[in-house]
């Protein structure tokens, strides 16, 4: 399968479509590497991620080069990604700590109880193409590792080098073979790990449609899933909101990653009373972005992932026309010098978006903002929670009140206040809500040490001389 430059539509590399007994060696590999890698002390598995967090950080220029190339995100875009990897690792390696159990001397009478956290088995990670370090190698694998378990990465196949770099700097900081098995291959192959006994938990991030399948299936298979799916993230502006720099934190997070990111802010409901000019100030910042090549490190707008993505977004442009929203900003026909052949789409702006027009209401994935009009805070919340997506909902204001009101009424799952990309950092779980998440442990944070590992409780006693004769043993035994 050909793997494409976004930032100049010409091809770069090629990655295997892997067969259907390619992906079922890859999960052969992981089941017989498990008991041993299980029995590993976590002391010693963790000295593997803090080399291979080492390594992050002497490669990271490189890191970052394969993921703007492969990827469209520009740099310091890039960049992130690869700190995400850094980030997640650093607190997998507090899994001594994290997976230590609970225990109680003399539960009942002569009884003790110890609970341990043990690792599951072979987990499979199935990675989308927009984060290309973040999700597969810092949401997926290093609690997976950390906690003994093995893993079987299915990589975008758009996107699998920044990846398999990665895997390259843990067979350099000593993984042993067979704990993380990576395959690229298409959703038939694929499918093998929602339902092959040997798997134990399916990790996903992409599409609602397809995270609700992956959830069906795999859940029917008896495998625990987190499922983390599309949004359509809302911000409520209000009239104290100081609307220059909330603005520049809107363009940021809705023109960031050009869009390509569940955690982007594609819609602003905006007080009437301030919509007019938070409508002009939007159209001048953004205008002010510079699109161009990824690598490019004076870029701030980089292409959307391929030539097929590109044609779906500018369709839904032509769709939000069609259906009655005011363009106040027309992104579609950028042209880059000596890039001609990428997938560039320019910041593209609605405004007077209302109820029913689906350009305000499902996922674009590109650099579309909406802008929807209301008289208040109490209508600008009925309307973001009308949405069927969760993932995060943002106000701008500076009344405590309002953030505290909004804070605890809202459905969003991440909630910023003042805050345009409310992703908290890695120590704590991606807590997406309604249909943007399937499954009921969220990735990373502690939500992440749960998903992958399971409870043990062991019961002791021990006898004494009278005890030992002892012809009464109760029907509860302890337990009571």
């Amino acid at each position: 399968m050909d793997i494409m430059d976004p930032s100049t539509g010409t091809v770069i590399a090629q990655t295997p479509c892997c067969t259907q007994e390619e992906v079922e060696l890859a999960v052969k590999a992981a089941n017989d590497a498990f008991p041993a890698w299980s029995d590993t002390p976590a002391i010693k598995r963790v000295q593997i991620l803090y080399k291979f967090r080492s390594l992050v950080e002497e490669h990271l220029d490189e890191l970052t080069y394969i993921c703007a190339r492969e990827n469209g995100k520009v740099w310091e875009e890039a960049k992130g990604d690869i700190l995400k990897v850094k980030e997640i690792t650093e607190h997998a390696c507090g899994i001594p700590s994290l997976m230590m159990g609970e225990s109680l001397m003399n539960t009942s009478a002569g009884y003790d109880t110890v609970l341990y956290r043990e690792p599951v088995g072979v987990f499979a990670g199935i990675a989308p193409f927009n984060f290309p370090g973040m999700i597969p190698m810092g949401w997926m694998m290093p609690l997976c590792i950390a906690t003994g378990n093995t893993m079987v990465l299915k990589l975008a196949s758009m996107t699998p080098m920044t990846s398999i770099r990665c895997l390259e700097l843990m067979q350099e900081a000593g993984l042993p073979a067979g704990v993380i098995n990576a395959v690229t291959c298409s959703r038939n192959e694929a499918e093998i790990l929602l339902t092959d006994p040997a798997i134990r938990g399916v990790s996903f991030v992409g599409s609602t449609s397809i995270g609700a399948h992956v959830y069906k299936t795999a859940a029917a298979s008896g495998k625990r899933v987190q499922a983390l799916t599309e949004a359509k993230n809302h911000a409520l502006v209000l009239e104290d909101a100081p609307l220059e720099r909330t603005a520049r934190g809107i363009i940021n997070a809705t023109f960031g990653c050009a869009g390509e990111r569940c955690m982007a802010l594609p819609v602003v409901v905006a007080q009437e009373s301030i919509a007019d000019k938070l409508t002009g100030l939007l159209v001048k910042y953004a205008k002010e972005l510079k699109i161009g090549p990824a690598y490019d490190r004076t870029s701030t707008l980089g292409p959307v992932i391929s030539s097929s993505h590109k044609e779906w977004v500018l369709n839904w442009i032509g769709k939000g026309i069609s259906e009655g929203a005011k363009l106040v900003l027309d992104g579609r026909d950028v042209k880059v010098d000596g890039n001609e052949g990428g997938y560039y789409i320019g910041p593209t702006i609605f405004d007077h978006v209302t109820s029913g027009m689906t350009v305000g209401d499902d996922e674009i994935f590109g650099p579309v903002l909406c802008i929807k009009r209301v008289k208040d805070f109490e209508e600008g919340l009925a309307v973001m929670n009308a949405n069927r997506f969760a993932n995060g909902s943002v106000i701008f204001t500076q009344s405590g009140y309002y953030s505290r009101e909004f804070a605890k009424r809202t459905d969003g799952g991440m909630v910023g206040i003042n805050v345009g990309i409310p992703v908290p950092v890695g120590i704590f779980p991606f807590t997406g809500h309604k249909q943007s998440f399937f499954g009921d442990l969220h990735a990373i944070g502690k939500d992440g040490v749960r998903f992958f590992t399971e409870t043990k409780a062991v019961t002791t006693r021990w006898f004494d001389d009278a005890e030992k004769n002892n012809k009464n043993v109760s029907t509860w035994d302890g337990s009571l």
